[in-house]
């Protein structure tokens, strides 16, 4: 024991001044130096063969920068750490082989098993669902041939285009190191500083700041490969392709104030609703369809296919639906199958392969190095939710948690075991690397196709509707608002510009930047496909919940049969009353309450109802839960409907010029508000209102109400 532990010191103090003497400050002025203080003299690109080759593995600076970003959390994931999983199966409409081998692309008899993870990836297990974030969408294919990982998000485009930079973004849209704050959020200076210094940036912020950051369902947000990938078919002809999940109840979000009370309400909100669908039979599914790009058209763009900031528009290159994914089995075991899971961008079969994509090298890289440090060493593979239905045969022994006891041989080639495992043979079957030549110096430099950073986001504001960019404008004064340095809100604001001049105005004058002059949208191009008005589904109201709101007196005629019309179409309808336990309907039966109206909020529903009774409206004790709801369904657009006597709560909200039924058998269906007032059952036409109202998910062009 050394004389500071001696000396007469109290406790917490001479643990302080241990601490202390463990602190380690910013280094401050000086180059940047490798973790052996060589050095460096670029960190934003990787070490290619040519500016537009593959990533070379003698790139120290890289390897060092991966691995140790890689290694910075246990047990956790470092991203997407708060997830949801599920089982299910894939099957193709007809065979793929004019562009793929790929076994599970060949025949519509073949269902393939997979499993999915959706996840949010900037915060940690314990943050909420409905957080601003990208959403991960990762598919495991356990193919005849071995697995495929399909590791996407519900945005087609990254933050980033070269992996080196991935450390960066993610400390940068992390929590504030000083305080570890904001938790599962992108409002603070941190991540606003990086992206005002590196426009590259823009295009996903753009998606980031829409409502596609909070989707409202897993089962109803679309998912993308992000990369060019290749296609290879059994000639060892290659095509580009990109892949897209769309999913079949359509695209439907939710918007920022619900999102943020969803976060107290119902912090599960996105696993708790796909788990209940899940269990009740009500299975998601998804349409995979890829834009296929022929190799000699590799240049036709006005962009770089190996720039993962940039989408191809539809209207250039279709989607081409080629199978569908529908997921019904949920995990038995949440860590032992969606915590252990692993999922590999180089877990590719034969027909599937890669581009010089320098973010796709990295996660090449990156995934598997990952994968070795979170589930503790090689044989994570082993594991029940990893392990391939196709045949294991290699020479890969011991290791951390090795569950085979091996006999015999370990190496190759050998005769005392038989020459096994023996290559494969020439009958086709085996893994071929697309040949392609690649040539050129070794650079640090990112190819001139890859500098213009401003196209594509202007081409995504462009797509909007007006209420997707209202949001967006929304978005960006909530998120710059939270930002304590100024110059970066200013910075960021003049980045902007450079994509619309508009934007950037409405944007700074709601964070209190001075506006940019000039400033005209860096293009004129739209993809309809890029906004949510046509992406609303098959027109099914299916898993849709409905509230309606009960009290002693109602008409019950009314909510049985609205009820039975909801089911019928495959909604859900809860019965929300001031109290738990049971109403008295106006027939005098008793009526079960689902949930205490103080306990929930319209944000956690889709639709209301509001049915009549001879004692009007709810009694003065839940007048104000009640109005609230009301209040807060009616603007955020979602459908309401209105009988008999629940007509007078929608007036007493003194909706501008919304048309409501005044008459007895007269239904009124004005911006998603559908209403009768004559008393007894719903009638054939106001039901049908109703269910198209639903089907249309929201009604953003709804007139202000007065209160």
């Amino acid at each position: 024991m050394d004389s500071a532990d001696r000396s007469p010191v109290d406790p917490a103090e001479r643990k302080q001044r241990q601490r202390e003497s463990f602190h380690a400050d910013d280094p401050g002025a000086g180059p940047l130096t490798t973790d052996q203080g060589v050095e460096v003299d670029h960190t934003d690109d990787s070490l290619a063969a040519g500016e537009r080759g593959p990533t070379l593995m003698e790139d120290f600076h890289f390897r060092e920068k991966l691995t140790r970003f890689d290694h910075e959390r246990i047990p956790e994931r470092v991203v997407h750490a708060r997830g949801a999983g599920a089982y299910g199966y894939f099957e193709p409409y007809e065979s793929c082989a004019e562009f793929t081998r790929a076994a599970f692309l060949q025949d519509p008899a073949v269902r393939t098993p997979v499993f999915v993870r959706f996840s949010t990836v900037q915060g940690p297990k314990g943050s909420a669902d409905t957080v601003r974030d990208v959403r991960g969408f990762a598919t495991k294919f356990y193919t005849s041939e071995g697995n495929y990982d399909l590791v996407g998000n519900n945005f087609p485009v990254f933050f980033i285009q070269d992996g080196i930079k991935f450390p960066d973004f993610v400390h940068a849209v992390k929590p504030e190191p000083h305080n570890d704050m904001p938790t599962g959020a992108s409002a603070h200076d941190s991540l606003w500083d990086f992206v005002s210094l590196q426009p590259e940036t823009l295009h996903a912020i753009m998606w980031l700041m829409s409502d596609r950051a909070i989707p409202r369902s897993y089962r109803m947000m679309q998912g993308f490969g992000v990369h060019t990938f290749r296609f290879v078919n059994a000639d060892g002809k290659g095509t580009f392709v990109k892949f897209h999940w769309t999913p079949k109840p359509g695209v439907h979000s939710l918007v920022w104030d619900e999102a943020q009370e969803c976060q107290g309400r119902n912090p599960d909100f996105n696993r708790g609703d796909l788990w209940d669908a899940i269990e009740a039979g009500e299975y998601p599914e998804w349409e995979l369809g890829v834009q296929l790009v022929p190799e000699e058209d590799e240049f036709a763009f006005g962009f770089d296919l190996l720039d993962a900031t940039k989408l191809i528009p539809e209207e250039q290159v279709p989607v081409r639906p080629i199978g569908r994914m529908v997921l019904d089995r949920n995990p038995e075991n949440f860590f032992a199958e969606t915590e252990q899971v692993a999922f590999h961008t180089a877990n590719v079969v034969p027909g599937i392969d890669f581009t010089n994509d320098p973010l796709l090298q990295a996660r090449n890289f990156s995934y598997l190095d990952t994968q070795l440090i979170r589930l503790g060493g090689p044989n994570f593979s082993q594991l029940p939710v990893n392990r391939p239905v196709a045949p294991v045969r290699n020479n890969q022994r011991d290791g951390y948690h090795q569950s085979a006891i091996h006999r015999g041989t370990n190496y190759s080639p050998n005769s005392l075991g038989g020459g096994c495992p023996a290559h494969a043979g020439v009958d086709g079957k085996a893994f071929t690397h697309y040949t392609e030549r690649v040539d050129g110096h070794k650079i640090r430099r990112r190819s001139p196709s890859f500098q213009d950073h401003y196209s594509q986001p202007a081409l995504f504001w462009n797509s909007m509707a007006d209420w997707e960019k209202q949001h967006i404008v929304e978005a960006f004064r909530f998120e710059l608002g939270k930002v304590d340095a100024r110059a970066v809100r200013a910075r960021t604001v003049e980045q902007l510009a450079k994509v619309d001049g508009a934007l950037a105005a409405q944007v700074a004058r709601g964070v209190g930047v001075p506006e940019p002059s000039g400033g005209e949208t860096a293009s004129k191009l739209s993809s309809r496909a890029l906004s949510l008005e046509a992406l609303r589904g098959d027109g099914s109201i299916r898993t849709r919940k409905i509230a309606v709101l009960v009290t002693d007196g109602i008409d019950a005629e009314q909510v049985t049969s609205v009820r039975e019309r909801l089911a019928a179409e495959g909604a859900i309808m809860e019965a929300l009353a001031p109290a738990d336990g049971e109403v008295r309907g106006a027939d005098g039966e008793l009526y079960t309450v689902d949930r205490a109206l103080a306990t929930v909020a319209s944000v956690l529903y889709d639709a209301v109802l509001l049915p009549g009774g001879p004692v009007g409206t709810p009694p003065a004790a839940a007048d104000q839960d009640a109005m609230r709801f009301v209040r807060d369904a009616y603007r955020h657009g979602k459908p309401i409907g209105a009988l008999g006597s629940g007509v007078g709560i929608l007036s007493s909200l003194e909706p501008e010029g919304l048309r409501l039924s005044t008459e007895f058998h007269r239904v009124e269906a004005d911006h998603g508000v559908v209403t009768e007032t004559s008393p007894g059952p719903a009638g054939e036409e106001f039901l049908d209102a109703f269910v198209a109202a639903i089907a249309a998910h929201r009604h953003w062009d709804r007139p202000p109400t007065r209160h």
